[in-house]
């Protein structure tokens, strides 16, 4: 690899690591470029996952104050977390990549609706089934088996997690968007890191260190960098440049895959 395609990984590094903070998707960013210069898909797809991780640690870090009082209701969320990203992460090892291919643009508009609508339904639900601000019971059972899902297709490539992450937590979780987004980002460091700890036991083979290396340098960055960005932004604002980011990556894996 040359240096200016190590720059280059180091540059998409760091758009990913912004948008994955504020959005999520940030591995349309990173995949395709590793393929630009000349990485084997397997290989950029599991080391691209390890080098999201500090990426996913400095975006957590960003969002310190919106988690605070928040963690033991957010610890009981990671166990769905670690169970889907660990099956994802086998899956990618033993499926043939068509596997998913037609379900992951359905699964990104699934969640943008969630992004879209999420915020009436909360409020019905408020308004007709609980007076305390709680979410209903069945909320969280509902919750739980969607994060095995999200993190199972996280698990196994991951683009766009965050996007689906936030639709199910806007709609199924109670808080403000920036909280949400707090917990977004736990989750899916979670489950990169669970695939990641999956990918270096059964295929190490498999893992490019410069790669991780170069794109982890670029995520961390990226991360404090989104932080700062996305906590200032209106829950509007916010909420459009999910269902942009959502968009485009779904016009990518649809059009351009």
């Amino acid at each position: 690899m040359s240096v200016w395609e190590a720059l280059l990984v180091i540059a998409s590094g760091i758009g990913a690591g912004t948008i994955n903070t504020i959005v999520g998707s940030g591995s349309l960013i990173t995949f395709p470029t590793l393929l630009l210069v000349g990485v084997p898909p397997l290989t950029a797809n599991i080391s691209n996952n390890l080098g999201m991780l500090p990426g996913g640690v400095s975006g957590t870090w960003g969002y310190r104050r919106e988690l605070a009082g928040r963690w033991r209701a957010l610890g009981a969320l990671l166990p769905f977390s670690i169970a889907g990203a660990a099956a994802g992460a086998v899956l990618l090892l033993v499926l043939p990549p068509a596997a998913f291919a037609a379900i992951v643009p359905v699964l990104i508009a699934f969640g943008l609706l969630l992004v879209i609508f999420g915020p009436r339904w909360q409020s019905w639900s408020a308004a007709h089934h609980h007076e305390s601000g709680q979410a209903p019971a069945w909320h969280g059972r509902a919750l739980g088996v969607a994060l095995v899902l999200a993190a199972a297709y996280g698990g196994y490539f991951g683009a766009a997690q965050g996007v689906i992450l936030m639709g199910l937590l806007s709609t199924l979780a109670v808080g403000s968007l920036q909280e949400l987004t707090g917990w977004k980002n736990v989750l899916a460091s979670v489950a990169n890191l669970v695939a990641a700890i999956v990918f270096v036991v059964l295929a190490p083979e498999q893992v490019d260190w410069l790669i991780v290396a170069l794109v982890g340098a670029g995520t961390l960055i990226g991360g404090f960098l989104g932080a700062g960005v996305g906590r200032r932004l209106p829950p509007t604002v916010l909420r459009g440049t999910i269902i942009a980011v959502g968009i485009l990556a779904m016009a990518k894996l649809v059009f351009f895959a």
